[in-house]
């Protein structure tokens, strides 16, 4: 009976808060809000959002950070996939980058900024000998203007997530029959991907890139760590209204938020296009006999730049860990003269109480979420259909939709029912974003689950519920705990819910390592982030650890 409820809980999360809170952002965008005195619709808000100075730029910036993000991105996967997929090398990179997922984005951030600046490790590790820097040179890496280095910071952190869903993709096309048909035509190994094998993967990861897209063009944390500063991408700008004392500057905030969703709707309207002239492209260069046998340098440069993403998050988090527990480093040495955790023992009192609040709100939204989850394909197999098209674009409505555009109207209503900065509004916010990750982690090894299973149990005469309970949950342990981690680390990883939501008074290691990232001690950045790196690696260590555990007995049974 239970499982008849999954679904339509499952909607009514996905997309009643974020209609509500559309609906919250574009009435006051309009200037009606009767609580501020908004009393008719009008025009005034718009007028001083246009009068703000810089903000075509900031607009364009997020345009161009959401496009170029999705674009690097991508192509490094697709050379990737189509030069090395099915072979040795493919493995071990599968095994190096994946765990790159779990890290949050504002932590990778960090680590990027700590390994790029002109005093960060990189400088120090090839001065004086290689630059003859003895001094920090006087460069803008760090928030340039054009944001290359939050585009860079982005990309390092979506290819991790690109090859994952591509990977999803690839067993459903006949890569071993379509390379060896392609190869006897004369085909290089990346042409022969990309003509034949590629359109299937695109279309079934399509979806994924269009959360990209609108991810990266509206990121906050990001942006405001490596983003430019004169002016800042327009989501940044959003915050900083929106937290303004002054409160006439929520209807300015809400103008803002409506044109934040224009802005990811233009990048995706222009990424369309864009699709629609490679496909041109390609199809053209198949017609006329193109065959590019002659491919080694692109294999090699897309082995290279997902090496390269990896080492890039990997030296960052290793950058954030030296500093965490830094004694005297002064420029240019390449290590610490000393090593001391007087920098974690000060900072213990204040790390407690927001690193509580993470791991309630994480743990309650993920536990929701898998139950929600399991409900739903427990459902499936009563009901014998599978979620369509319709159902799967509400799964990536809340990674599709920015998240200012709809956040801001469900402060209001959170604020109107007085439930503001409370832990159960909280997880009700990290839910939402929490549900589609869970979903889509756990959707592909519970429908690929043997059928067989469940036939010799009714045999037997054991109930569907039993049969649920006593063969697949222990036999799908391990998915059902990955899906948990990554819950949970989507969850430790939230900034802009827990700024707008938490109001300030519920904070978050992530909040508060954003909030540390204006000043200079790198040292207390170090811990807060190492540790908001640290909480999702627990996650998935515990998912690894308890079915190794539990089915140790089990281990001469493996095939």
């Amino acid at each position: 009976m239970l499982t008849r409820f999954g679904p339509p809980l499952a909607v009514a999360l996905l997309s009643g808060p974020i209609l509500l809170g559309l609906a919250g952002t574009v009435l006051p965008a309009f200037g009606y809000l009767p609580a501020l005195g908004g009393e008719s619709f009008s025009l005034t808000p718009w007028r001083a959002l246009f009068a703000q100075p810089g903000i075509a730029t900031s607009f364009g910036l997020s345009v161009f950070a959401g496009l170029c993000s999705a674009l690097v991105s991508l192509a490094v996967v697709m050379f990737f996939v189509a030069a090395w997929a099915g072979t040795r090398a493919f493995e071990r990179m599968q095994h190096l980058v994946s765990p790159l997922l779990s890290v949050p984005h504002a932590a990778a951030a960090f680590g990027l900024a700590f390994l790029v600046a002109p005093s960060g490790l990189l400088a120090r590790l090839t001065s004086p000998e290689l630059t003859g820097w003895t001094r920090p040179p006087d460069l803008l890496i760090v928030h340039d203007p054009m944001g290359l280095t939050m585009i860079a910071g982005l990309v390092v952190k979506e290819i991790p997530f690109l090859l994952l869903v591509t990977l999803a993709a690839l067993p459903q096309v006949p890569l071993a029959r379509t390379r060896a048909l392609s190869a006897s035509l004369g085909y290089g190994r990346i042409a022969g991907f990309l003509f034949g094998l590629w359109p299937p993967i695109y279309s079934q990861i399509r979806l994924a890139v269009f959360a990209v897209i609108a991810f990266a063009s509206s990121v906050v944390d990001v942006a405001a760590i490596l983003g430019p500063l004169t002016p800042p991408t327009l989501a940044v700008r959003l915050v900083e209204w929106m937290n303004d004392p002054e409160l006439s500057m929520r209807f300015l905030a809400s103008a803002g938020a409506v044109l934040q969703l224009a802005a990811s709707a233009t990048a995706l309207l222009v990424w369309v296009v864009l699709e629609r002239l490679s496909a041109a492209a390609r199809d053209r260069f198949a017609a006329g006999g193109l065959r590019f046998r002659n491919d080694a340098v692109l294999r090699h440069a897309g082995l290279w730049a997902m090496s390269l993403s990896a080492l890039v998050v990997a030296a960052g988090l290793a950058a954030l860990a030296i500093w965490s527990v830094a004694g005297l480093w002064q420029y240019p040495d390449a290590l610490p003269r000393s090593f001391s955790l007087k920098t974690w023992i000060a900072t213990a009192p204040r790390i407690a109480e927001p690193l509580t609040v993470t791991l309630a709100t994480g743990l309650a939204a993920t536990v929701i979420a898998l139950g929600l989850t399991l409900l739903c394909l427990a459902r499936e197999d009563e009901s014998g259909r599978t979620l369509g098209n319709k159902a799967l674009y509400l799964i990536y409505l809340p990674l599709l939709v920015p998240q200012a555009a709809f956040l801001f109207g469900l402060q209001l209503l959170f604020l109107l029912a007085r439930m503001d900065a409370s832990l159960p509004a909280l997880v009700f916010a990290h839910l939402i974003f929490v549900m589609p990750y869970v979903f889509l982690s756990l959707s592909d090894p519970w429908r690929s689950f043997d059928r067989r299973y469940d036939a010799v149990a009714a045999g037997l005469g054991a109930s569907r519920r039993r049969a649920l309970a006593a063969i697949r949950l222990p036999m799908l342990t391990r998915a059902i705990l990955t899906a948990a981690a990554v819950g949970f680390a989507v969850s430790v990883g939230l900034y802009l819910p827990t700024v707008l939501i938490g109001a300030g008074r519920l904070t978050t290691i992530t909040s508060e390592a954003v909030a540390l990232a204006s000043g200079g001690n790198r040292r207390v950045i170090g811990v807060y982030a190492f540790l908001q790196m640290a909480l999702p690696a627990l996650g998935f260590l515990v998912a690894t650890a308890i079915p190794a555990l539990i089915f140790r007995r089990f281990r001469a049974m493996r095939v």
